[in-house]
């Protein structure tokens, strides 16, 4: 196990630009597979569910230095805990979940339980998906205005999850589109917002060639 699955983020290295972050997807791994690439410098871990995270997060609590990214869909009455346990929620899918972790980040900095505000994406659907979470363009242009608002999130760009059944065409064209309104909202944002969370093991490098800065690799470096 462990030499293949050192042979495999080498190899996976190889392939990604070192502007772009690799987020290692550890929802189903193991410890000891977590503390391996860990070993292998890999610093970036990313869970999809708020339990599992915690307690992954209790039996590493040795690492202090893995950033935890947070990347599935976050229900609001969990918010305070994510705010607590993840420097990073990609997903944040909703104005009301934002404005739920703006709320628990100013309390939790308050009480020292962060150091900084916590780092957002904001999860946006390009296609129509009824299975995936998101703004739709239009609905996002609404929201701006509240979303300036917030003080204590700090907004730093966009993440999507593609449909599945797309074209290599359509994939590539997707992602691009999501840079492409990445760009156009840097008005609107601080200078920091600057991150397109988009890319997994089966689209990853379309996801790099129209301009990711992070990519969540979980089946490609675990299976």
């Amino acid at each position: 196990m462990t030499n293949n699955l050192v042979q495999k983020l080498t190899e996976i290295r190889q392939t990604i630009p070192p502007h772009v972050r690799l987020i290692a997807v550890t929802k189903t791994v193991p410890l000891d597979a977590m503390r391996m690439v860990y070993g292998e410098g890999i610093k970036d871990f990313a869970e999809n569910k708020l339990q599992d995270a915690i307690s992954k997060q209790e039996q590493l609590n040795d690492l202090s230095d893995i950033c935890w990214h947070f990347i599935g869909h976050l229900q609001t009455n969990k918010a305070k805990k994510a705010v607590e346990c993840f420097s990073w929620i990609h997903s944040v899918d909703s104005l009301k979940l934002a404005q739920k972790l703006d709320t628990y980040s100013q309390q939790a900095l308050k009480e020292g339980l962060i150091s900084r505000s916590t780092q957002i994406c904001l999860q946006v659907k390009i296609l129509p998906d009824e299975n995936k979470y998101g703004w739709t363009v239009s609905q996002l242009q609404e929201d701006l205005e509240v979303l300036r608002s917030l003080n204590y999130v700090d907004i730093r760009g966009l993440m999507t999850i593609l449909p599945l059944g797309l074209s290599s065409d359509e994939i590539l064209a997707t992602f691009q589109q999501v840079r492409d309104l990445q760009h156009r909202l840097k008005d609107y944002f601080p200078p920091n917002f600057d991150q397109l969370s988009m890319g997994m093991s089966n689209d990853y490098l379309l996801a790099i060639e129209a301009g990711a800065t992070m990519v969540r690799l979980g089946t490609i470096l675990f299976a």
